[in-house]
């Protein structure tokens, strides 16, 4: 049994309930229609299940909590070496310095946007712990951060795409933490 106080979140009489009262099922299941109209059309009161729609070209993204959001290890690190992916047009072979004593190596599809030579020595933002993952046969080790004017799925080719790495302002050590 619930506790009918005012400061219950499960009492319907509480200001702070984001929930509306649910009615309450009629006494006799055996009722005929005529006097329960919602019961003669159980799909009115159920929606149908739907499956989710994809989201557009640069569409918010769902929620993600705080927790969720904290777990990631974004940090400094300085491209020390930058060289075209043998088995990508898009992707740069990134060497990075993130202050743990031992370079690691990121796959970056930023080839069409910046020179090899305009990279290195360059800070940059990375996701320090995303999975590693085998990129047409090369493992990336994080992920650099980086914003764009437009989508790179997007359907609309009359505007052109500009990418731009993340980066600290002023020079601070590869490992800083960025929070």
């Amino acid at each position: 049994m619930t506790n009918p106080s005012p400061t219950n979140p499960a009492n319907p009489a509480n200001p702070a309930n984001p929930v509306a009262p649910t009615p309450a099922a009629p006494a006799h299941p055996a009722t005929p229609a005529a006097t329960t109209p919602a019961a003669t059309t159980p799909a009115a009161t159920t929606p149908a299940a739907t499956p989710a729609a994809t989201p557009a070209p640069g569409a918010p993204k769902p929620i993600v909590s705080f927790d969720e959001f904290a777990k990631l290890d974004l940090r400094v690190a300085r491209i020390i070496t930058a060289e075209a992916h043998p088995k990508a047009d898009r992707l740069y072979k990134l060497q990075v310095d993130d202050g743990s004593g031992t370079l690691r190596q990121l796959c970056a599809g930023v080839r069409e946007y910046y020179q090899a030579e305009q990279l290195v020595g360059r800070l940059i933002i990375i996701v320090a712990n995303l999975e590693p993952k085998v990129i047409r046969g090369e493992q990336s080790r994080g992920m650099l951060l980086a914003a764009s004017n437009v989508p790179k799925d997007a359907a609309d080719p009359s505007t052109p795409r500009r990418v731009v790495l993340l980066r600290p302002d002023v020079d601070i050590e590869p490992g800083s933490i960025v929070s």
